[in-house]
């Protein structure tokens, strides 16, 4: 019989162990994503997979926001963020800062994300996820170093933005996972 583990069982971190411990070499840009609620799971999955930092843009909400606590029940407080009003001067800013960069979104050359995370051996990464419905700017496109494809199978051909972060970043904190569940690592 499996039984569920409570919360005391599952050994999870506090905000203070939370910031400090070893990150998921990832940042997530957020392009004009317009639902709080989009904002918030972002930030949970975030959470989650212990991503380095989030970058809001453009008329993306920010933290102080009930709406964005609803689903992100706590995790704002924990994940490090950063605004900036034009997305390309983030970009701008995380290319310097080392990161390879890619946009998440339907190209003509996009690559699958195991492909992106074989591509990027482990270095510092951006994923830039856009708007609902309109996807990144093509401008930011323009400056990214590619583009990934989430493959589907359906009627839509899109899926929401807190999702596809779910589905990428997960194909890299698989990658890092050994190293980020070492305790000894925290």
């Amino acid at each position: 019989m499996n039984l569920k583990l409570k919360i005391t069982e599952m050994q999870r971190l506090s905000v203070e162990e939370f910031r400090e411990s070893r990150k998921l070499p990832v940042v997530v840009v957020l392009d004009n994503v317009r639902s709080l609620y989009n904002v918030g799971s972002v930030f949970r999955t975030c959470d989650a997979f212990r991503v380095e930092e989030i970058i809001i843009c453009g008329i993306t909400a920010c933290p102080p926001n009930i709406e964005i606590h609803k689903t992100a029940i706590g995790a704002e407080f924990a994940v490090r963020w950063r605004y900036f009003k034009d997305t390309e001067e983030a970009v701008n800013v995380l290319r310097s800062e080392g990161c390879r960069l890619y946009s998440v979104e339907q190209c003509q050359r996009s690559i699958l994300p195991n492909q992106a995370v074989s591509e990027s051996k482990g270095g510092k990464v951006a994923l830039v996820f856009g708007h609902e419905v309109k996807g990144v700017q093509q401008s930011v496109v323009d400056l990214s170093d590619g583009c990934i494809e989430i493959p589907q199978a359906g009627t839509k051909h899109s899926m929401n933005v807190s999702v596809a972060v779910g589905v990428v970043v997960w194909e890299f904190f698989k990658e890092f996972l050994p190293q980020l569940a070492d305790k000894s690592a925290r």
